[in-house]
C-alpha cells in the first residue's frame, strides 16, 4: 500500500465531505430559521456516519451545532 497515496485520498474524501456537509446544514438552517420553525438560539444534536467499502462497521461522529 502507498501510505501517501492513500492518506492523500482520504483527505480529499473528507474535504469534500466537510465542505459539503457545512453548505447544506447551513442552507437548511437559515431556511428553518426564517420559516420560523427554529428560533436561532437553539443547540442541534448532529450525527454523521461514513460507510467504507470493505470495513466491517461504519464510522459513527456525534456532536452538537450551537446556533445562538
Amino acid at each position: 500500500m502507498d501510505d501517501d497515496a492513500f492518506n492523500m485520498s482520504v483527505r480529499k474524501f473528507l474535504k469534500k465531505l466537510g465542505v459539503t456537509s457545512q453548505r447544506e446544514i447551513e442552507n437548511a438552517v437559515r431556511d428553518l430559521v426564517s420559516s420560523g420553525r427554529l428560533n436561532g438560539d437553539e443547540t442541534l444534536r448532529v450525527a454523521a456516519t461514513v460507510t467504507v467499502e470493505g470495513l466491517d462497521a461504519p464510522i459513527t461522529v456525534d456532536g452538537t451545532i450551537v446556533l445562538g
